[in-house]
Parts: structure tokens; C-alpha cells; sequence
């Protein structure tokens, strides 16, 4: 038996308020026809009644209304949502007046019926007129309201907005007209001249960057918005690291993209990180050598579960390698970067997970049988200066003769280049992490006549890998402090893992043999610095909401990292960003006499603490090798004299 389907619940509201508006339309148009003909009559309210233009018109009506209700419903003028109207809906609106206006005047000459021709026009402005009102008065009232609601609300966030631009305006029109907003802006900044004492939504634009800090004391603003996607690194940092000195909170757009994706939104803010306020321009390495040089190729990366090892497996992955084997002692770390891999690259990528350590040779030899790589990217390492200090041997044997083993698989298995992951504590090292590094880089350049092509690349610190200084601050200041610094003075180099990995990248396309590359990392940022803005960006204030405490420096650890670049020794290479260190290689046989001072430290090590058999090896096999203490007492007084030159 036939059934009638359910028809759609009837939207009630919807209804009152569409009938509610062709209630004011009709009023609207009477009015506007009675008052383009009082206008015409001079507003003589006799000589008006007494005209027979007006019973033309009042006899017109019942025909024409029905006609205009008709028109401003195929026009959208009843469904439509004002409140967030734009140019359609006006457009919309002047189209449906005037062919309202033009119907009724066609109407009146059908059936003979004279009116002035001055009518027509006045009559459609006025109907324009009091349309635009009925439709835009409910939006004004409703911003109104919340305007007042966001200004008396305890809750609203006074705000600043950086950037009076397109991103900005977005901005500020989201921040008023978002119901879920807690925030009310209450000046905006722009560097623009034209700009500054004008208004935009009703908003001041009340000065330039450079005094975006007296502007934020005396508009009282608690949180700062920054809205200028097109800015340069550079222009990016100096003005966040002004909005920082203020105590406020802050939020920024991501960048550039977001205006040409047309993704400009409230949503898209989001809290300014320590990474932001990096010190110097972000290092941007040529991409397309790189993926035409790695695509099509095996790739093997050891410690490819760790920070760096698992941003190079990225990396590697985007430039389509006929294989990738990612080599990891932790099998979490390893499980979660396959994940990642598996989702976005699915079966497009060729991918296998292999876990073992680099100190097993035997383990290193069946992985290179069997997957045959043509490139290795060697990331296995432990890199800790205070727990290897403590744990030297397990530092010698997974650092230096791990690197062996793996170098050695390289060479037997054919593999075409070889990088090693090195560290900028092997410059003039004065812990045992740091010289472990140093002498696998030595391990690395002694395989000069080999077939392989072998080549370190170092670098400083890297922002957020596990174990850095950030993650810890970051868990320090939500358990609500102190943040410790080892000493107010220590100085490092930053980059972040992106910048890291591309450079790890870029070098292994370029090298050839022997080589050791090195990164230009800019200026040093001082630890003490980094708790202060941390603290900062956290929206609290440093030394009174968190305290710092000094705990002094770690054993091995130095209070000046020493400076990568030293023009005398270095070589350009293509990238600008990259140079090469000049230094002699040793011979096999040098470097085989190492290993064995190395390997009888170990074995006399066995049944002691390990410190000082370890401690006297890397003496003898490390010349660069430095007493901490007194290299920092010879940074201190060098310091000192440069001070006391400069005043």
C-alpha cells in the first residue's frame, strides 16, 4: 500500500521570521510610494490627498505587493542569514527594489493610469532605503549587543592587534562578531603612517611597533595578537620579541599561507612558542638537489626512532626513495615514526623497521644484507653531557665503536654515501660526550680511498629533540617552577630539527669524500634569555610568578660554546649556509691505534668505575680535547676584556 513520506518538521522560527519580514516589506513599499509622492507634492499633505496620482496608487497595491513578495523571494531576501551579509546581499537588495519599482510603474501605464515620472525613481529609493534597514537593523542591534557584552564582560581579554591589513581586519571582525570570543580589541598597531590615528570596526589605530610597549601599558591590553603573515623572519622576531617585554599573552598567525589559502580566522591564532623568537632568520636550504638526489634510492637511517632520525625519515620519505629502513634500538620511538609514515604515504612508500643496536656488529651486518642501502644517514647516538660523563663507557662503545661498525658495513655492502650525525661539542670538547663525537668524526674522514663516499655534518643544539633544554623549562614552569639554569652567563647555538635535518640532507647530496660540514648558526642565545621569554610566553612573569635559579654547570659542561665558524679554517660551498671545515684526516692505521687505546681502556674499565681509564684514553686519542674548568676560566677573563674594551 502506497504511504506519503515524511515531510520535513516545519522550522518555526524560520517561518515567524520571514513572514515578520514580508509584514515589513509590504509596509515598506506603501510607505515608499506615499512618501515619493508627498516629495513630489512638496510635502503638501492636502494637495497630496486630493491627487489622483495617490488613488492610482493605492489602487495598484493589492496587485503589485504579491508581485514584490514574489521577486524578493527568488531573490534569496527571505532565506538568507543577515547577520552575516556581505556584497551578494546587497546586490541582492538593489536588484530587488528596483524591479519591484519597475513592475509597479509597468503595472500603472497597463491600465492607463498617469503618475509622474519623478515617482519612480524616488519611489525605488525609498523602498531601497527602508529594505536596507529592515534587513541590516537585526545585524546592528545583535553587534551592538555584543559589543557590550564583550566590553562588560569580566572575562574579555583587553587586546592588541599588530598588523591593520587584511589579516588584521579579519581578525578584529572575527574578535567582534564571535560569539565564543572573550576577547575586545582595543587599539590596533601598524607601521604604516597613513594608517595610525585613523579607525577600523570602530578600532584606533594608535601607533607604530616601535611603541607597542607604552601602547600596551596605556590601553591596559592583557593579550597581543599578531597579524602580519607576510612578514620576514627577521621583522617577525624583533617585533614579537618587543610584544614579549610586555607581559602580555601571545598569539600569532602561522604565516603567509594563510592569507593566499584564504584562511585568515580566529582559529588559526595560535600561542607564540619559544621557536618564534629564535634569534635569527630561519635557515632555508635549496630542497630540489636534494629530493632529485635521494629519489629512487635505498636509504637506511640509524637511530631513525630519535629527533633528528625521524624528522630525516620525513624528509627522505616526501623525495620517494625506493626504499627507506628506519634502524632503532627503542622500539617505541620506531613504532611511532612507521605509524606516521604508514598513514600519510601508505603503500606509495616502500618502508621497513629494523630494531637492533649499532654496538651489535653482527646485527649491522644482517641488516645491510639484507636491504642493500645506498645511502646511510647515521643518527645513533647518545648525545646526554651529564650521564655520559657519568656512564663514559657506554659513550665510547655506542658512539665511537658503533659508528665503526656501521662504517665498516657500509664499505663491505657497497653503500654509495655515508653521513655521520655530528654535534657542535666536538669542537674543542671538554666532556666525554663531545669527544666520542669527535672521534667519530675521525672514524668518518680516516675512509678517504674508499669507494663509499663518507662526510660528517655538525651542528649546535637542536630546539625541542628529546633532551634539550625547552621541554625541560616548559615542564618546569607548569609544575609552577623554579626554572634552572646551570649559569646565568652560558651562551648556545639554536636551530631548530627542520632547519637540522634539511642541512643533514643538502650536505649528503652534495658530499664526496672526507668531508666535514658545517652549519652557519647565527648568533648565540644566552640559556638565561631563553627561561626569561619562556616564562614570558607562558603569561607569567619571570622572578615573581617563576623563579630562576642558578645550579651551576654541570660537570664537562662549558659556559661558552665555542663559535663553529672560523673563516680561516672554512670553505664555501654552493649553499651560502653551509661551508666545510678543513682538516687533516688520519691514516686507517692512526686511527686503528685509537680505536685500540680506546678498546684497553674499556676492558681495564670493566671492573671499575670506568672515569679515569676513559677519562686518560680520550686524552691520548683526542688532541683537541679540553680541561672545562679551565677552559671556562680562560672564557670568563677573555669575556671580561672584551667588556672592559668596549666601555
Amino acid at each position: 500500500m502506497f504511504k506519503w513520506k515524511n515531510k520535513a518538521p516545519i522550522n518555526k522560527q524560520l517561518l515567524l521570521r520571514q513572514l515578520l519580514l514580508i509584514a515589513a516589506d509590504i509596509l515598506s513599499f506603501a510607505t515608499a510610494a506615499f512618501l515619493a509622492l508627498w516629495l513630489r507634492h512638496e510635502f503638501d499633505i492636502d494637495e497630496l490627498l486630493n491627487a489622483r496620482f495617490l488613488h492610482h496608487v493605492l489602487y495598484m497595491l493589492p496587485g503589485s505587493l504579491p508581485v514584490m513578495v514574489v521577486i524578493y523571494w527568488l531573490l534569496g531576501l527571505y532565506n538568507s542569514l543577515w547577520e552575516f551579509a556581505g556584497e551578494r546581499e546587497m546586490v541582492m537588495i538593489v536588484i530587488g527594489a528596483a524591479a519591484t519599482s519597475v513592475t509597479h510603474t509597468l503595472l500603472l501605464f497597463m491600465v492607463r493610469l498617469g503618475i509622474p515620472r519623478s515617482f519612480v525613481i524616488l519611489q525605488f529609493l525609498f523602498l531601497l532605503l527602508f529594505t536596507l534597514l529592515t534587513r541590516f537593523s537585526y545585524r546592528f542591534v545583535r553587534k551592538q549587543k555584543e559589543k557590550y557584552q564583550h566590553s562588560t564582560a569580566e572575562e574579555a581579554r583587553r587586546t592588541m592587534v599588530i598588523g591593520a591589513g587584511d589579516a588584521g581586519a579579519t581578525i578584529v571582525r572575527e574578535l567582534q562578531r564571535s560569539r565564543y570570543s572573550q576577547n575586545k580589541v582595543v587599539c590596533l598597531i601598524d607601521d604604516d603612517r597613513n594608517k595610525i590615528g585613523r579607525y577600523m570596526y570602530g578600532i584606533p589605530v594608535a601607533g607604530s611597533t616601535g611603541e607597542i610597549i607604552a601602547l600596551a601599558q596605556r590601553f591596559r591590553v592583557e593579550e597581543i595578537v599578531f597579524a602580519i603573515p607576510s612578514a620576514s623572519e627577521k621583522r617577525r622576531v624583533e617585533i614579537l620579541e618587543l610584544c614579549n617585554k610586555t607581559d602580555c599573552k601571545l598569539r600569532a598567525l602561522p604565516g603567509i599561507y594563510q592569507l593566499v589559502n584564504g584562511e585568515v580566522s580566529v582559529q588559526k591564532l595560535k600561542d607564540v612558542q619559544i621557536e618564534d623568537l629564535l634569534l635569527r632568520d630561519s635557515v632555508s636550504l635549496n630542497g630540489k638537489a636534494e629530493r632529485n638526489y635521494y629519489h629512487g634510492k635505498t636509504v637506511l637511517v640509524t637511530g631513525g626512532g630519535g629527533s633528528i632520525g625521524s624528522e630525516l625519515c620525513r624528509q627522505i620519505a616526501g623525495c620517494k626513495p625506493k626504499k627507506l629502513i628506519i634502524f632503532d634500538i627503542y622500539e617505541n620511538n620506531a613504532y611511532e615514526i612507521q605509524q606516521e609514515l604508514k598513514y600519510k604515504y601508505g603503500e606509495r612508500l616502500d618502508l621497513a623497521v629494523e630494531i637492533g643496536s649499532v654496538r651489535d656488529r653482527e646485527r649491522m651486518d644482517a641488516v645491510f644484507a639484507i636491504h642493500r642501502p645506498e645511502i646511510v644517514f647515521h643518527a645513533a647516538a647518545h648525545k646526554h653531557v651529564p650521564l655520559m660523563e657519568h656512564s663514559g663507557c657506554e659513550a665510547i662503545k655506542n658512539n665511537v665503536f658503533g659508528t665503526v661498525n656501521t662504517a665498516d658495513m657500509a664499505e663491505k655492502y657497497g653503500v654509495e654515501k655515508f653521513i655521520l650525525i655530528s654535534t657542535d661539542k666536538a669542537v674543542n670538547p671538554t666532556n666525554i660526550m663531545g669527544a666520542s663525537k669527535r672521534l667519530c668524526e675521525m672514524m668518518v674522514q680516516c675512509r678517504t680511498g674508499s669507494k663509499t663516499s663518507f662526510a660528517a655534518v655538525r651542528f649546535g643544539n637542536v630546539l625541542g629533540s628529546n633532551g634539550s633544554v625547552i621541554p625541560l623549562f616548559k615542564r618546569q614552569i607548569e609544575a609552577g617552577g623554579p626554572v634552572t639554569v646551570t649559569d646565568k652567563r652560558i651562551i648556545r647555538y639554536f636551530m631548530t630539527i627542520s632547519e637540522a635535518s634539511q642541512l643533514v640532507m643538502e650536505a649528503g647530496a652534495m658530499a664526496k669524500n672526507g668531508e666535514l660540514f658545517v652549519l652557519d648558526m647565527g648568533k648565540p642565545v644566552r640559556i638565561y634569555d631563553l627561561a626569561v621569554n619562556m616564562i614570558r610566553l607562558s603569561g607569567l612573569k619571570p622572578n615573581v610568578d617563576i623563579k630562576i635559579e642558578e645550579i651551576g654547570l654541570r660537570p664537562g659542561e662549558k659556559l661558552y660554546e665555542e663559535l663553529l665558524m672560523k673563516d680561516e679554517t672554512l670553505d664555501k660551498t654552493e649553499n651560502e649556509l653551509i661551508f666545510i671545515e678543513r682538516d687533516k684526516p688520519l691514516s686507517r692505521e692512526e686511527a686503528e691505534e685509537k680505536l685500540q687505546i680506546l678498546a684497553g681502556a674499556l676492558e681495564k674499565a670493566e671492573d671499575h668505575s670506568g672515569s679515569p681509564y676513559i677519562k686518560e684514553a680520550i686524552r691520548r686519542t683526542v688532541p683537541t680535547f679540553r680541561n672545562p674548568e679551565e677552559l671556562n676560566k680562560n672564557a670568563e677573563q677573555a669575556a671580561e676584556m672584551k667588556a672592559l674594551h668596549q666601555n
